[in-house]
């Protein structure tokens, strides 16, 4: 086996968030700088917002339901009326 090829360990490596939050863990750098941790990321301090795309399927349910089936009937008039010009050419 290969002698020396492994990174020095440091036990009590010293973290430092940008929120100036700091804190020890094991690690191959002795400093390590992050952008973000637990402390401010909303994740674990609750503050992250949710997306609702179930209400999505829900509005266009109800904007459907809404549309005049007159628009819609003469939508599907117009395209029968082009399939069958191409199909004369």
């Amino acid at each position: 086996m290969k002698k020396d090829i492994h990174p020095t360990y440091y036990k009590e490596a010293k973290i430092r968030c940008a929120c100036k939050h700091s804190f020890t863990i094991g690690a191959t750098k002795e400093n390590i700088e992050v952008e973000i941790c637990s402390n401010c990321h909303p994740f674990y301090t609750g503050k992250q917002q949710l997306i609702d795309t179930a209400g999505r399927a829900e509005r266009f349910a109800t904007r459907r339901a809404k549309a005049k089936p007159e628009t819609l009937e003469k939508k599907k008039a117009k395209k029968t009326v082009r399939k069958t010009i191409k199909k004369k050419k």
